[in-house]
């Protein structure tokens, strides 16, 4: 860290001028770039030692060793200037776009028999450039099109006129298919095939009207000349171009040019979409990830995206429409945060796409990471297939009254609460987990066996080897003990019991895969101590209530039929009870219950 003799002379000299901030390590490595309204106040909040700073700050401020800093006129400019250094340095610290690259372009060759061909690097001297385009799979729709249209080559040949009269080529598979009129054996003229350039430009320009009137000149032609065949391949042509312009989203006509950006974020991520209209119509829509660095605040996250991207795609729009305030007000250009109309219905539209684009991410995330944690599993277990499904079980008792038992179901690593059971044990008296145990397993892996349905991987018993030994006889008794992998799990030492071994398995209590199966013993608990607490509950008030002259089973199971819960029927008023039970009763149980809660 830098040293404090050295760090009290910089923040004495610092300015309070808005400007540009940049932080080094000892190797004279730029770690971080921050932009500020006052430099002296800023940098010095980094160094307060009652300042209550994020774990990530703490680890930046502990690299630092050499600080430098540039004085600009206005907060926007410092803004620029952060970003421009960011860009180019890619700081450790600063937050990142994820798959920040630059976008595609097409280009038309310069050469005899130009060619449609797409780039990311600028090279003027290589011909006219078009883009970029944001999205490569909408680009290449634009090349595929404008080839098959225009009948374009896409060879590299040298179509010199020396080397075409000397006949150094032949006609390829893309002249016998019609998506090439043979221009290297010179069966296509130059001037012919420059015509196809020539409207191929315009469309790029986005002058689709233009050359579609140029194909119905010449379908008129076709047909006045009785050219029919011509004039159906002009017709297919035009076809196409008609087909490409629909797929643009119309927006309105109220406006052209327009960019919108919209933000929604996650702890440690944003997720940004950025849509393009021009013309009045939505040309180009794009999503983009940034992840969080210091803590940003997402206002600064999304104006830095915003300066990225409009560089990138060389953006002119005037006006740039985004879903939260920015504090900071650019010098070239409108930010606004519409309210309502059609300016605020393309807001809402860019943050459904921004909130789906999240929605994606995240899911892959949780996939991604419940790979890792079953993978980690599979291994400490050593178990032979990956366990996508786990069952746990558990029984629930208190002296023996009410015995009840859960199963608990997680599928990909994460709860699937539809397959979860209750079990009331029918077979045993008194308090033995261990025959409880046996009666639930062999219940729950009949039934799976009779209705043909699929066995889990993992069955993991809550308890030692007493409740092992029972679950592993319910298995045996079943026919299945040979079709999953069993396993106890004892609360004292968290200890994994396996059949057959006398000595437990000590997972690592940090470890991804013993939380996973607390998780899965914790929640078997959970859902059986609810439903013996429902049960108990439910025993002492259907006694309670059959104990009222005149009310017996009958009325009861009225009652909790409408009611649901025993919950409800204990907060239900004298009028809700009427009507199910009617006045006389409903009064005498009304009083029972209230004499009862006080």
């Amino acid at each position: 860290m830098i040293a404090k003799d050295k760090l009290r002379e910089i923040l004495s000299s610092l300015p309070k001028n808005p400007g540009v901030y940049r932080y080094f390590d000892k190797e004279n490595v730029l770690i971080y770039v921050g932009k500020a309204k006052n430099l002296k106040n800023r940098v010095s909040s980094y160094f307060h030692a009652d300042n209550q700073l994020s774990g990530k700050t703490k680890r930046l401020v502990s690299h630092i060793y050499h600080i430098e800093y540039t004085i600009v006129d206005t907060e926007f400019d410092a803004l620029l200037l952060e970003n421009s250094l960011i860009k180019e340095n890619q700081p450790r610290y600063n937050i990142r776009l994820k798959d920040d690259k630059s976008f595609p372009y097409i280009v038309i060759t310069k050469e005899r028999f130009p060619r449609l061909i797409s780039t990311r690097g600028i090279d003027k001297s290589l011909g006219q450039y078009f883009g970029p385009y944001i999205n490569v799979k909408a680009m290449n729709v634009v090349l595929d099109l404008l080839r098959k249209t225009y009948t374009l080559r896409t060879c590299s040949l040298n179509l010199s006129k020396e080397n075409i009269t000397a006949q150094k080529f032949k006609i390829c598979l893309e002249h016998h298919i019609g998506n090439c009129l043979g221009p290297c054996e010179g069966l296509q003229s130059e001037e012919d095939y420059l015509e196809g350039i020539s409207q191929a430009r315009n469309v790029l320009k986005g002058e689709i009207n233009s050359a579609k009137n140029h194909f119905k000149e010449k379908l008129k032609t076709h047909v006045d000349s009785l050219e029919f065949e011509k004039a159906a391949l002009i017709k297919e042509r035009l076809d196409r171009l008609e087909q490409f312009q629909t797929k643009t989203v119309i927006t309105s006509t109220k406006f052209l040019d327009l960019d919108i950006f919209t933000i929604t974020t996650s702890e440690t991520k944003c997720f940004v979409n950025f849509m393009k209209v021009q013309q009045g119509s939505i040309s180009a829509t794009q999503n983009f990830e940034v992840k969080r660095s210091l803590g940003e605040e997402d206002h600064d996250v999304l104006m830095h995206v915003i300066l990225r991207i409009r560089q990138q795609v060389e953006s002119r729009a005037p006006e740039v429409l985004v879903n939260i305030d920015i504090p900071i007000e650019p010098s070239n250009f409108l930010i606004s945060t519409p309210q309502r109309g059609d300016k605020r219905k393309l807001v809402e539209l860019s943050i459904k796409n921004a909130l789906k684009f999240k929605q994606e991410r995240t899911t892959q995330t949780d996939k991604t990471s419940a790979n890792r944690i079953l993978e980690t599993l599979q291994k400490d277990l050593k178990l032979a297939n990956l366990p996508t499904h786990i069952e746990c079980f558990d029984n629930s008792n208190i002296q023996g009254t009410h015995p009840v038992a859960s199963m608990v179901c997680f599928k990909m690593g994460k709860p699937s609460k539809k397959d979860y059971r209750h079990y009331n044990i029918k077979t045993v008296i008194g308090p033995n987990d261990f025959d409880s145990m046996t009666e639930i397993v062999t219940r729950r892996y009949s039934r799976l066996k009779r209705e043909d349905q699929p066995f889990p991987q993992l069955v993991i018993i809550d308890g030692g080897k007493g409740q092992l030994s029972a679950a592993i006889k319910a298995l045996k008794e079943v026919g299945v003990y040979q079709k999953v992998t069993v396993v106890g799990i004892a609360k004292r030492l968290e200890e994994i019991y396996f059949p057959g071994d006398n000595d437990p398995l000590l997972i690592s209590k940090k470890s991804e895969s013993l939380k996973l199966i607390q998780q899965l013993r914790n929640e078997a608990h959970r859902f059986a101590i609810t439903f013996h607490r429902d049960k108990r509950s439910q025993h002492f008030l259907t006694s309670s209530i059959e104990e009222i002259p005149g009310i017996g089973n009958k009325t009861y199971k009225q009652l909790i039929a409408h009611f649901k819960s025993i919950k409800s029927i204990k907060s239900a008023t004298q009028p809700e009870l009427e009507k199910i039970v009617g006045v006389s009763k409903a009064k005498l149980i009304h009083k029972h219950l209230r004499k009862g809660n006080t």
